[in-house]
């Protein structure tokens, strides 16, 4: 039986990540209270606090992942370090511009901070795409 075992980087960001899923939990705390009407929000508000959260949720699972696969690639230097860090930035980028962007009283739609949400979109891509080609020339 093999034993998984990641490179230090890997493990290091693991690390973090996991300790980021305690502010996703609360976040899904709050959600209870958005959605029980505890919380003052436009429609707007509330699709966009549900993103914020599932978007993070996702991410971070997604993260975990690539974290194995960036260490069964050949990648080194920054190409090994887009395809660690580019899905948990992207996890971080894209929830704030969810929340960030909707910030607020009686807001109807997003302000310029959704510009979070299309770095974290670039981010997503540019680590996906750098582990994926480095799975495939591996």
């Amino acid at each position: 039986m093999q034993v998984l075992s990641l490179s230090a980087p890997s493990q290091c960001i693991a690390g973090v990540v996991l300790l980021t899923i305690v502010t996703i939990e609360f976040g899904g705390w709050f959600l209870t209270k958005i959605v029980r009407g505890q919380v003052p929000m436009t429609e707007f508000q509330r699709n966009f606090a549900r993103a914020g959260h599932a978007h993070a949720g996702v991410l971070v699972t997604l993260a975990l992942v690539c974290l194995v696969l960036a260490d069964a690639t050949q990648l080194t230097g920054a190409l090994g370090w887009v395809a660690r860090l580019g899905v948990p930035v992207a996890a971080v980028l894209m929830s704030a511009g969810f929340f960030a962007s909707s910030a607020g009283r009686d807001v109807h739609r997003p302000n310029a901070l959704i510009a979070l949400l299309w770095l974290g979109a670039l981010s997503l891509a540019a680590g996906v795409v750098t582990l994926g080609i480095g799975l495939l020339v591996t």
